[in-house]
């Protein structure tokens, strides 16, 4: 079992950084891929960035401003979002499954990021 704790969400205006942090339990941690997604009102949950195999993928729209890392000492891994949009605007949540070939099993409970324009 996982539980994840997002924190780090809050307001900021057009062109701001936040950091968002993801704590997660259980002592198999580093085993886990973990990835970050968010959901926007009214729209479907994206993919945001993951780190698996030793490489980091982010979605075209976060490219070149967010930047995903993990500290596996601390059982955290973290989303810096640089040159915020209004249009990154949601929850954030970050996910954890056991290999590339499953699911995201563990899902933390979101934190709202909204983006003053």
């Amino acid at each position: 079992q996982v539980q994840l704790v997002e924190s780090g969400g809050g307001l900021v205006q057009a062109g701001g950084s936040l950091r968002l942090s993801c704590a997660a339990s259980g002592r198999t941690f580093s085993s886990y891929i973990m990835g970050w997604f968010r959901q926007a009102p009214g729209k479907e949950r994206e993919f945001v960035a993951r780190f698996s195999g030793g490489n980091t993928y982010y979605a075209e729209s976060v490219k070149g401003r967010f930047t995903f890392s993990r500290d596996n000492a601390k059982n955290t891994v973290y989303l810096q979002m640089n040159s915020l949009k209004p249009e990154d605007t949601a929850v954030y949540y970050c996910a954890a499954r056991e290999s590339i070939s499953s699911e995201y099993k563990y899902w933390g409970q979101g934190t709202q990021v909204t983006v003053s324009s």
